[in-house]
């Protein structure tokens, strides 16, 4: 995606540490980067911080993990020094989370129509009528063919890849700015998988948002956005454009992408990542 590049998101230095009986565990350490209105990657393997540096950013943390940075900001606005009321006014309305499961995020006892409705007059001040018709446009918007009858369902009564659509069209509602997205293909066959990127790549070129995309797919990203910051340990051991992924020179990188099987190449058995300890020094 080309277009206005101007900040929305800065991040220096942001560190998330969880108290335990056994010591301090140190689940973000020292993660900067910056993010304009395009379509960033965030990428390494379960346990390197990606959906930790997310919630960090959606002050979305348990109460006892301690959050700092030297800035953590959105817009101008500093996300730490920021009181609790104007973060919840922030969440969903100008940044939003699509997460990975939609069983685990839609309320199983609403509607599917109801939540919807719900998050945009959280934000907005609309009638009733204007809120449904706004959630049906909505619905239409991320592919789902029959929005009324969509609509009046519970989050069991559909399937996985619609589900998802559901959680789009709720974090897209009261068109946020930035949005996060951790891992929300993981969960969706192949075909619909595409669907959901296609979804998500019109939207943000058309209201032109700036998109957090968390994975451990490396091939995915690198089709899909357009820099990549790649995690280990809780630390960035590597930024480069989407486009430069295979010439990315940390080893750390380097074994991810060894680690993929190759149409054409046989590979048997395929390589193991081999981790060293100074990589998380």
């Amino acid at each position: 995606m080309t277009g206005d590049k101007s900040t929305l998101l800065e991040v220096d230095d942001l560190r998330v540490t969880f108290p335990t009986r056994t010591g301090v565990v140190q689940a973000v350490r020292g993660v900067s980067f910056s993010l304009g209105r395009e379509r960033l990657g965030i990428v390494g393997e379960s346990g390197s911080g990606k959906s930790q540096t997310g919630r960090a950013i959606m002050g979305l943390t348990p109460p006892q993990a301690q959050v700092s940075a030297k800035k953590l900001s959105f817009d101008g606005i500093d996300l730490l020094s920021a009181p609790p009321r104007e973060r919840r006014a922030l969440r969903g309305n100008r940044i939003a989370m699509i997460l990975q499961d939609p069983k685990y995020s839609l309320d199983p006892v609403m509607t599917i129509g109801r939540q919807i409705v719900e998050t945009l007059r959280t934000h907005e001040k609309v009638s009733k009528a204007e809120a449904r018709e706004r959630a049906l446009e909505m619905l239409r918007a991320v592919q789902i063919r029959d929005p009324a009858r969509v609509f009046d369902l519970h989050p069991h009564e559909v399937s996985g890849g619609m589900g998802q659509r559901a959680m789009i069209a709720m974090m897209l509602i009261a068109g946020p700015e930035l949005m996060i997205a951790d891992e929300p293909t993981s969960a969706l066959d192949v075909t619909v998988q595409l669907d959901v990127l296609n979804i998500l790549d019109r939207l943000v070129a058309e209201r032109g948002m700036g998109l957090i995309f968390i994975s451990h797919d490396l091939r995915l990203v690198s089709s899909f956005c357009d820099r990549v910051v790649v995690m280990y340990a809780g630390k960035v051991v590597e930024q480069l454009k989407a486009s430069e992924l295979r010439d990315a020179r940390h080893p750390y990188t380097r074994g991810l992408l060894n680690c993929m099987p190759r149409i054409g190449f046989e590979r048997h058995p395929l390589p193991v990542l081999d981790r060293k300890p100074e990589w998380a020094a």
